[in-house]
């Protein structure tokens, strides 16, 4: 049986380097924060993907990562396998547009208004 998935070398993923530490009143004011794994857009660097539990990849998010000001490093978690996941919490500025991706069940009510 012939090989089909071959193991890749991690890459490293920084979003930004800190500088400094800003005030955090300020920061609340003017940023909300956002809690996940990061991972690379398939197609746009500009963007980046923040998975909000990355062993159940049911809920992510997408932003612009020049909308991103502060980003501080959480606690990595691991699973029963052993394997560890990076949790950033980022600071997006307030208005900023992001993509929010949620599974839903789909019956037979209508979303858009038509029957």
């Amino acid at each position: 049986m012939p090989i089909s998935k071959f193991l890749q070398e991690a890459q490293r993923f920084e979003l930004l380097a800190l500088k400094g530490s800003p005030r955090f009143a300020d920061l609340r004011q003017t940023h909300v924060p956002f809690s996940g794994s990061p991972r690379r857009h398939p197609y746009d660097q500009g963007k980046f993907i923040l998975m909000a539990d990355p062993y159940c990849s049911s809920l992510y998010y997408e932003f612009d990562t020049d909308d991103i000001d502060f980003v501080e490093e959480l606690p990595s978690i691991v699973n029963l396998d052993g394997e560890t996941m990076t949790m950033i919490l980022v600071w997006v500025k307030r208005r900023s547009l992001a993509l929010r991706c949620s599974p839903f069940v789909v019956d037979g009510q209508s979303l858009g208004g038509r029957e």
